[in-house]
C-alpha cells in the first residue's frame, strides 16, 4: 500500500504568498490616500476654528477691532514670532495644528482683514479662510483676503 503525505506542495504555497502579496499592496495604496484625505480634513476643521477664534479676537481682545499688526508669513506664527492676531496664544495654537496637517501654510494680516491658506496633502490644492468668512479652495492674495 502507497502511503500518501498530507500537506501543501511548493507551488501552492507560493501562489497563496503572492495572491496575499498582491492583496495586501492594494490596502497599503488604499490607506496612504485615507491618512492624507484625514490630514486634509483636520487641516480644513482647525483653519474653520481659525475663523471663529478671530471673530472672538477682533470684538474682545484689542478692544479696537481690529486683527493687529500687518503682517505677511509663511508659518503664520507656527514657527517664527507672531505678530497680531497670530500673537494670540489659542490663535497660534490652531495655526500650529492645522500647519502640522498640511504640507505648507502662508497667511496674511492687515488690521481690518487676514487670510490664511494651507496647502493639502492630498494634492488637492489650497484651503484659505479670510476674515471675509470665504473657506475654499484658492490661495492668500495681495489684498490679504482669499481669492
Amino acid at each position: 500500500m502507497i502511503r500518501m503525505k498530507k500537506g501543501f506542495t511548493l507551488i501552492e504555497l507560493l501562489v497563496v504568498i503572492a495572491i496575499i502579496g498582491i492583496l495586501s499592496s492594494v490596502v497599503l495604496a488604499s490607506l496612504n490616500s485615507a491618512r492624507s484625505k484625514g490630514s486634509d480634513a483636520a487641516a480644513k476643521s482647525a483653519l474653520s476654528n481659525l475663523q471663529a477664534q478671530a471673530a472672538i479676537y477682533y470684538d474682545s481682545a484689542t478692544g479696537a477691532q481690529s486683527y493687529g499688526v500687518a503682517a505677511t508669513s509663511t508659518t503664520c506664527g507656527a514657527t517664527s514670532t507672531p505678530v497680531g492676531l497670530f500673537l494670540d496664544q489659542q490663535t497660534n495654537n490652531i495655526i500650529k495644528n492645522a500647519y502640522s496637517n498640511s504640507s505648507s501654510m502662508v497667511c496674511s494680516e492687515t488690521a481690518q482683514s487676514y487670510a490664511v491658506a494651507v496647502t493639502l496633502k492630498s494634492g488637492a490644492g489650497n484651503w484659505c479662510v479670510d476674515s471675509n468668512g470665504n473657506a475654499g479652495t484658492s490661495t492668500v492674495q495681495t489684498d490679504g483676503l482669499c481669492q
